[in-house]
């Protein structure tokens, strides 16, 4: 991947880091912990939450005096992982290069929150009727979105193997 390339996905990586850190300090400044302020009735409030546990509070009601420690291992480990592929693969297409800055920026976020609190700041709160999405943040949105992005590519790979030469990037 040429130089500038490099630049412009850590420079996307650093904005995810950056705009979900700025969302989450102002929630934390302007929502009180455990109040609702609702945006569009019925569908979408901001709130003030902590995540002890992973992507859809997966394990949060764990009593593991380890799981904090545990989920901060598992989550560097997996950045470190993400960060070498990115740096041994020979080519890239646009769409995963942006799909995995997209995934490091949102790792890293989350991760500076678990670092610092021991569990995930999230402040959207997204509903229909009594079925309620679990509680996000802008990090976990790039993460989700990055990993469209990523199984897209592999999608087009599987069904156009002509795909496979478009779209990429020599690492330089």
């Amino acid at each position: 991947m040429k130089s500038g390339w490099r630049i412009f996905y850590a420079g996307l990586a650093l904005l995810v880091v950056a705009s979900d850190q700025l969302t989450k300090r102002w929630v934390e400044r302007a929502i009180p912990r455990g109040t609702t302020v609702r945006v569009i009735s019925h569908f979408f409030n901001l709130v003030d939450t902590r995540n002890p546990g992973i992507a859809f509070s997966l394990f949060a009601d764990s009593p593991s005096p380890w799981k904090t420690g545990i989920l901060i291992a598992v989550s560097t480990a997996f950045l470190i992982a993400v960060v070498i592929l990115v740096l041994r693969s020979g080519t890239l297409k646009r769409r995963s290069s942006v799909g995995l800055a997209l995934i490091i920026g949102g790792a890293v976020s989350n991760l500076a929150d678990r670092l610092r609190y021991g569990k995930v700041v999230d402040f959207l709160d997204l509903y229909y009727r009594g079925y309620h999405w679990p509680a996000f943040n802008v990090a976990d949105s790039a993460i989700v979105v990055g990993a469209a992005l990523l199984i897209l590519d592999l999608l087009l790979d599987l069904l156009h193997p002509e795909h496979r030469a478009n779209a990429t990037e020599p690492h330089g």
